[in-house]
C-alpha cells in the first residue's frame, strides 16, 4: 500500500506539473479543449442547428449564450488521476496501457455529456447551471474515474485467476 501511495503521488505531481508547462498547454491542452468544443457542437448540431463552436467556446447562435471549456472542465485532470492510479498499481504495462486508453475514452465520453448538459442548463437557468457545474459534475467525473479504476482492478484479479488456473492445470 505504501508503494502505491508513493508512486501515485509522484506520477500525479509529475503529470500535473507537465500539464501546466506553457508548451504543453499551447500544443496539447488548448487544441484538445477546442476539439471537445467541436465534438460537442457536432453531437448537438443535428438536433439544434443554432449551435456553433469556435476555439474552446460552445455557443447558441440565436440567444448568444455560450460556455467556455476551461482548465478543469476538459477532463484532463480527471484522466491524470486515473493514469496515476493505474500506473501505481502493479500490473503489466500492456494492461495498464489498455486501462488508460479505455479509461480516457470513458472519462471523455462522460465529459462530453457534462459539457452538453451544462451548455443547455446554462441557457435555461444560470443558478442551476452554477450548482450543477460546481458541485454535481465534478463528483460524477471523479466517480467515473473511480469506477474505471475499480473495473481495472477487477479485470486484473480475473486475469490473475485465469493465469493461475492455466499454469496449474
Amino acid at each position: 500500500m505504501k508503494r502505491f501511495i508513493v508512486v501515485f503521488v509522484l506520477v500525479l505531481v509529475t503529470l500535473f506539473t507537465l500539464e501546466m508547462l506553457t508548451p504543453v498547454q499551447q500544443h496539447v491542452i488548448v487544441p484538445f479543449t477546442g476539439l471537445l468544443a467541436q465534438l460537442s457542437a457536432a453531437i448537438v448540431l443535428p438536433f439544434d442547428s443554432s449551435v456553433v463552436a469556435y476555439g474552446k467556446i460552445l455557443q447558441f447562435g440565436d440567444s448568444g449564450f455560450a460556455v467556455s471549456i476551461e482548465a478543469g472542465c476538459n477532463g484532463v485532470e480527471a484522466t491524470i488521476v486515473l493514469i496515476a492510479a493505474v500506473v501505481a498499481f502493479p500490473g503489466s504495462w500492456r494492461s495498464r496501457a489498455l486501462a488508460i486508453g479505455l479509461g480516457f475514452l470513458a472519462v471523455q465520453a462522460m465529459n462530453i455529456v457534462r459539457i452538453i448538459s451544462l451548455f443547455y442548463l446554462g441557457n435555461w437557468n444560470l443558478d442551476i447551471f452554477t450548482w450543477v457545474h460546481l458541485y454535481l459534475w465534478p463528483v460524477l467525473i471523479m466517480l467515473d474515474v473511480l469506477i474505471v479504476f475499480i473495473l481495472y482492478l477487477r479485470w486484473l484479479s480475473t486475469a490473475d485467476t485465469e493465469e493461475l488456473a492455466a499454469s496449474s492445470g
